[in-house]
Parts: structure tokens; sequence; C-alpha cells
């Protein structure tokens, strides 16, 4: 009996202990109380987070670099712009110079036009335009292009102008005129007078009527010191009876030069000019290219 109870009691304390044993078990999963599942886990939480900065950055590069390229690319339309603005500097400096020019072969005086602005507040003004509405850089260089050209156009003109014999080459008194007159050593003879005479006094300076270039220099029958100026398109100026020439031949004259003074070499009464316009070398009236009155 007593073993009995004995052997009752062992059963009991061993099932107690089988018992505590499978609780314990079924508390705790067998996944996470093993030492190499904790390991995994934590292997797994680094790598995921070490994904998560790489992806970042990489996010964070990409950013970079689309600023970097746009950043890039803005620097590149800013040179551009700068070139653009620098040659359209150069451009409208060009025009500027070429108007100053053009006004003085034309005969205007710029500083003229220049008033005094007196002491105190200077005026200002003009319309008013929004940002949006200033021309582009393409819309200025297209109106300097423009402008450039209106300016050839109008130098083109001023020196076909400035070549036309159209100012007179002394100042005096008209005498025989071009057409038929009476010969000057034999009133009773009619002749053809192939110019203007114009009296002056010995020595004045002879002044070049247009822009040309100096053909002949010297003496010829008639005309004694004679001066020939081909002003192009045919179109040719002589200035005969000089007492001394002041040029020679192939130089280059602008209207308004020195190329003699006045005298009386070759067949002359008295000192004057003798005055002649030529087209194709065949004489016309010099009245029809200067002003109605000398001076």
């Amino acid at each position: 009996m007593a073993k009995g109870v004995l052997r009752r009691h062992s059963v009991t304390r061993d099932d107690r202990f089988y018992r505590f044993n499978f609780s314990a078990r079924a508390a705790k999963p067998f996944l996470w109380s093993h030492p190499r599942a904790g390991l995994a886990s934590r292997l797994w939480r680094k790598t995921l987070t070490l994904l998560g900065a790489t992806a970042l950055c990489l996010l964070c590069y990409g950013v970079y670099n689309n600023s970097e390229r746009d950043n890039d690319r803005l620097r590149s339309e800013n040179e551009l712009h700068r070139r653009k603005l620098d040659v359209l500097k150069n451009r409208v400096e060009a025009i500027e110079n070429a108007s100053r020019r053009l006004a003085e072969m034309s005969g205007v005086d710029a500083s003229s036009q220049k008033q005094e602005v007196s002491t105190g507040e200077r005026g200002r003004g003009g319309p008013s335009y929004a940002a949006g509405e200033l021309r582009s850089l393409d819309d200025v260089e297209n109106q300097t292009l423009n402008l450039e050209e209106q300016l050839r156009q109008v130098e083109s003109a001023l020196q076909e102008r400035a070549r036309m014999p159209s100012i007179w080459p002394v100042e005096g008194y008209l005498t025989d005129g071009f057409g038929l007159r009476r010969a000057p050593f034999d009133n009773s003879i009619a002749e053809f007078h192939a110019g203007q005479d114009v009296a002056a006094g010995w020595g004045t300076g002879v002044a070049a009527t247009g822009n040309g270039t100096v053909t002949f220099a010297g003496v010829q029958t008639g005309y004694g010191q004679l001066v020939v100026v081909d002003h192009g398109n045919n179109l040719s100026t002589r200035y005969g009876h000089l007492s001394s020439i002041e040029v020679a031949e192939g130089q280059a004259v602008k209207r308004g030069e020195a190329v003699g003074r006045v005298g009386s070499t070759g067949r002359s009464t008295g000192t004057h000019l003798h005055y002649e316009v030529r087209v194709d070398d065949t004489p016309v009236n010099p009245r029809s290219y200067l002003p109605s009155r000398p001076y």
C-alpha cells in the first residue's frame, strides 16, 4: 500500500513536471525563443534600414543631379545672353558712330542739337510698359539689323550725294556762263564756253565741289594750270586758270577740300576760275548742279 502510494506520488510529480514543461513551451513559441531566430530578425531590420537609407540617398542624389543640370543649363543660357548683349552693345555703339558720321556727311552738327539742362530736376518720362511687354533679345537683334540696313542705305545715298559736285568751288562774282559767248580777245567772234567763270582775287582758295579722285593735275592748252577730279559714274569736274595746284594725280579729295588757288594762267584776261562739269566727258551746264546763288 505504501509502496503503491509512493508510486502514485511519483507519477503525479512526473505529470506535473511534464505539464510544467509543456506549459512553458506553449507560452513562448519556439521560433522567437531560439537564439538564431532573434539574430535573423535583427539582421532583417538592419538590412531594411540600410536599403531605406540607400534609397533616400539615391533620391537626394537624383534631385541634386537634376538641380545641377538645371543650374548648368541656366548658366549656359545666361552666358549666351551676356554674349548677345555684348554683341548688341558693340553694334549699338557702331550705329551711334555711323549716325555721327552720317550727320557730318549731311552737314548736320550733332552738338547743336544738344540743349543745356538747367540746374535742378532733370526731365524724365516716357510711356510705361509692363515687364512682360519688353521685347526679347531676338526682337532687339532683328530691329538692330533693320536699323543697320537703313543706315547703310542712308550712308550709300549720302556718299552718292557727296560725290555730286553740288557746292560752289570759289567765292566770287559770276562772269561768263555756259553756252555761246563773245570771244574774250575778239568780241566780234562768237564761241562756245564749256563752263562757268567766277571772278575772284589772286590766290583765293579753290575747293573740290564733290568727293572724288584727281585724274589730272598740270598744264593744259587753254586752261593753263588745270585740275580734273573724277567723281565716279562718268561724272567729272575741271578747275582751270589756277595760279597754283595743291593736289596730285591719284589723290582722293573730299568736297570742300582745296585743290588749288585762283590765277590767270592759260587763255585768260584776268584772275578768275574756269569751272566745268562733264558727263561722259561732255560738258554740261554747271549751274544745274550748283545752288542758285554762289554765296
